[in-house]
């Protein structure tokens, strides 16, 4: 499937249906943007590198180059994505049933957005998604449980790799500079927390923008009659609009979340900043190359508390983390119990 610009336009004018499509989908996309990007950023922010908002868009900008750079080099987490749920032959129905999942993503994530949680925009699409292919069958029929099963090995490798690289990556990093000048190494690490927060922002881009592209471009095939895209390249307009909006919504803010887990979760000097981003960053290289979309944010505090361990278990503010795994926890069933009900309201109505 071929789609240009010109014709994306034109489908969108003829299709009510499609339109409300995009523009949930764009709307997700800005969501992420606000909600999720403020992570890349929190710790250089927490550790007084950037000022807030010179942070907010040089992680616009990053994101921005995360989506556009690495769809053209690597597009297989969207592959993964558009291939992990089946929404049967009856292609109306399974644009019904997709506007209703990204419905039921934006209503979860303002609202945990509203408390300065942060929230996994990619467990919430997954559930979404998920939730809308069951309504549709019935049943799990609809559910590709060889693609779900990258979802599950995502969120080992966020938690667990992330825990582990954030720590090694610290304990390096205070091997090598035990025996220098503390005031120096300080000033060295706020230029390369700089360099790690944009690091950490370009793949976060990379990351939850292939996502949200493959959403829009299976949007796209539904409303042409085709129930998959198998095959189909995606067109470099489509990653610049989602890299816009994207950048669009870093640009908004989110200083609660950057609270949240740059201040709250850890106390962090410059040093285990630069460690956190970069091994945050490294994570999702690695998961975006093998095609396993993982949770940016998982990925990050999960780097953060590894760091943090470097040099107490103690050091972690475990009443944040339980906040954030309780929300975590609950992004699954809740999320994909809205979008459920949404798809079979949905499909009732129109």
């Amino acid at each position: 499937m071929e789609v240009t610009f010109a014709e994306f336009i034109r489908e969108m004018t003829v299709s009510p249906v499609l339109t409300v499509t995009v523009l949930l989908t764009l709307g997700v996309i800005f969501v992420n943007g606000w909600t999720d990007a403020p992570n890349a950023i929190a710790t250089c922010i927490s550790t007084r590198c950037l000022k807030v908002r010179t942070a907010i868009w040089m992680s616009a900008v990053f994101n921005f180059l995360g989506v556009f750079i690495m769809t053209q080099i690597n597009s297989s987490v969207a592959s993964t994505i558009t291939n992990m749920v089946d929404f049967g032959g009856n292609t109306q129905e399974a644009l019904i049933a997709l506007c209703a999942a990204l419905f039921s993503i934006v209503v979860y994530s303002v609202g945990a957005s509203f408390f300065g949680i942060p929230t996994s925009e990619s467990h919430s699409l997954i559930a979404g998604l998920t939730g809308s292919a069951i309504a549709i069958h019935n049943g799990p029929a609809g559910v590709n449980m060889d693609e779900w099963a990258k979802v599950l090995y995502g969120l080992v490798l966020s938690l667990v790799i992330g825990f582990a690289i954030g720590w090694v990556v610290c304990k390096l990093v205070t091997i090598i500079c035990y025996n220098l000048d503390r005031r120096k190494t300080n000033k060295a690490f706020q230029g390369a927390q700089i360099f790690g927060a944009a690091a950490m922002s370009f793949m976060h881009g990379a990351q939850d923008g292939q996502k949200f592209i493959g959403v829009l471009f299976l949007g796209m095939a539904f409303c042409k009659g085709q129930d998959s895209v198998s095959g189909a390249v995606i067109p470099i307009w489509m990653m610049l609009l989602c890299s816009v909006i994207m950048a669009a919504g870093t640009s908004v803010g989110g200083e609660k979340i950057i609270k949240s887990v740059g201040m709250d979760m850890v106390h962090l000097e410059k040093y285990q900043g630069f460690s956190a981003d970069l091994a945050a960053a490294l994570c999702l290289l690695i998961s975006s190359l093998f095609g396993i979309p993982v949770s940016t944010t998982h990925t990050k505090t999960s780097a953060i508390m590894g760091v943090g361990a470097v040099k107490r278990l103690s050091a972690i503010n475990y009443g944040v983390v339980k906040d954030m795994m309780l929300t975590w926890i609950c992004t699954f069933p809740g999320c994909g119990l809205i979008s459920f009900a949404m798809a079979k309201l949905f499909m009732a109505i129109f």
